[in-house]
């Protein structure tokens, strides 16, 4: 009867470590490491995404400010009829008849001095870039320190995982070396079976630990924006083979001066603090005179403009004028033709002036220069520009104070963490080194028969929480001390 029982728990725990391994076999597949899930989280997460369009806002806005250096230039071509009274384009003089009238304009300007307004706005856009480019950078690195906590917890449940498995291979091992000794007559039944009860739990503990794991995983793609039906897996670096700074050289003071060098938020409030000095200068330009010029080209036609036909005049008479002429001294009477009359045709025909005559003779230029003098309404409005761009400075000043205070907190956080999750890993280490020794000796009794099982397999509990605790303990501390290296400007790496 035991043997059944013994038989059929055996089928069962093995069928459940089979199931238990395929939570995890779809993702054993490709293996990403820390530097490419980091690249692939920035390139492909929507908050970086949003951060970027911003900062190509930013930079069209820069483009546009440095256009304004430039001239302007416009062609502007005209065709329409005039009807009624109206003023003819190619004799500015009013007229009731009805014509066809074609303008050509090229006009342009530009601003010749202006006080430095255009460069310092040149200037603002060009600092707000900075700021959100920087602005990016901050949004990646909060997307990196992300990824690296999911990678250190699918990291820290992979290797419960393999805690869990050899616990078992040594529950395993302890029911072999009992029934062994049951068979033998030396153990009554009740030890097999409070070992195959402890071989039951750990089973169940592996089932636990894998599912954990395979959680982590499917947390990690998601954050990644990783399909879920995708192939995926993670490196597996050791734990103790990742680099860790000494805690001395990650001084919490040191740390937070480097940082505000080195920090894309602290580096973006300055930008922006920057930036609205710039905007201070460029409103004050605005209270001086601008001096500005102006150029234009320009031709007309109109079909108002015609020519009388020479053939369809006669000439009918002529009406003489008498005067003296003087001639050799002496007076002399002539007379001289003063008007012809003609006599026009019924059905004369009478003809445009040519297109392109008209064109070349109406051809005009103008060359201007302007003075722009702000007086009354608009200085009050730049005047309150003008306080409001100071405004915007104290505010700038305020939320980098406050960024940096913020900052200061963090850093000083994290360095106390971190030596708390160190003192607490040493710990760890020691209690996993003592519940060893107690397990060994706990296991040497129970071979001999000093020892009931249950003690046994109270002291072989113990030794897998305090591994698990030791796990979870060196995990938290290299996080730890990877949150200063960052705050220190040294990046992720493990």
């Amino acid at each position: 009867m035991l043997q059944h029982y013994f038989c059929c728990m055996m089928k069962k725990i093995i069928f459940t470590i089979c199931i238990a391994s395929t939570c995890t076999a779809a993702f054993a597949q490709e293996k990403w490491d820390l530097r490419r899930m980091v690249d692939y989280a920035t390139a492909n997460n929507i908050s970086v995404k949003q951060a970027d369009v911003q900062a190509r806002i930013q930079g069209l806005q820069l483009k546009q400010a440095k256009y304004n250096q430039l001239p302007s230039l416009s062609f502007n071509p005209n065709i329409g009829m005039q009807f009624g009274r109206s003023i003819d384009p190619t004799t500015n003089q009013f007229t009731t008849t009805q014509l066809l009238f074609n303008t050509y304009q090229l006009q342009g300007g530009m601003q010749l001095y202006n006080f430095g307004q255009i460069k310092s706005n040149i200037a603002f856009n060009a600092l707000n870039v900075q700021a959100a480019l920087a602005d990016k950078a901050k949004v990646a690195n909060d997307i990196a320190l992300s990824v690296c906590n999911f990678y250190l917890q699918v990291l820290a449940s992979r290797e419960q995982v393999k805690i869990n498995e050899l616990q078992i291979a040594s529950t395993l091992q302890q029911l072999a070396v009992t029934k062994k000794r049951v068979d033998a007559g030396s153990l009554p039944e009740l030890n097999n079976a409070e070992i195959e009860a402890q071989l039951a739990n750990d089973s169940s503990n592996l089932v636990s630990a894998k599912a954990i794991l395979a959680q982590n995983l499917i947390s990690l793609k998601g954050f990644l924006n990783i399909d879920m039906e995708t192939p995926f897996d993670v490196e597996m670096p050791a734990i103790t083979k990742i680099p860790v700074e000494n805690l001395v050289d990650l001084n919490a003071a040191v740390v937070y001066q480097l940082a505000m060098s080195n920090q894309p938020q602290q580096l973006a409030d300055s930008f922006r603090i920057a930036a609205a000095k710039m905007a201070l200068k460029s409103t004050k330009a605005s209270l001086y005179p601008a001096l500005t010029m102006g150029y234009s080209l320009g031709t007309n036609f109109s079909n108002a403009v015609k020519a009388i036909d020479p053939t369809s005049v006669t000439i009918t008479g002529t009406e003489f004028t008498s005067q003296f002429v003087n001639i050799n001294n002496q007076p002399v009477f002539v007379q001289q033709p003063k008007i012809q009359f003609r006599q026009y045709n019924r059905n004369f025909s009478q003809l445009w002036q040519g297109y392109g005559s008209q064109l070349d003779n109406n051809f005009r230029q103008s060359l201007s220069f302007g003075i722009n003098v702000p007086i009354f309404n608009s200085t009050n409005n730049v005047r309150i520009g003008i306080e409001r761009s100071k405004i915007d400075i104290e505010n700038s000043q305020l939320l980098r104070k406050q960024n940096s205070l913020k900052l200061q907190q963090d850093i000083y956080n994290a360095y106390v963490a971190a030596e708390a999750a160190m003192q607490k890993f040493y710990a760890s280490d020691k209690s996993v080194i003592s519940a060893q020794k107690a397990y060994d000796f706990a296991k040497k009794r129970y071979e001999v028969g000093l020892l009931p099982t249950l003690d046994l397999i109270t002291n072989q509990n113990n030794l897998l929480r305090a591994k698990i605790q030791q796990l979870n303990n060196q995990f938290d501390y290299v996080f730890k001390m990877k949150m200063l290296e960052f705050y220190k400007g040294q990046g992720l790496k493990l």
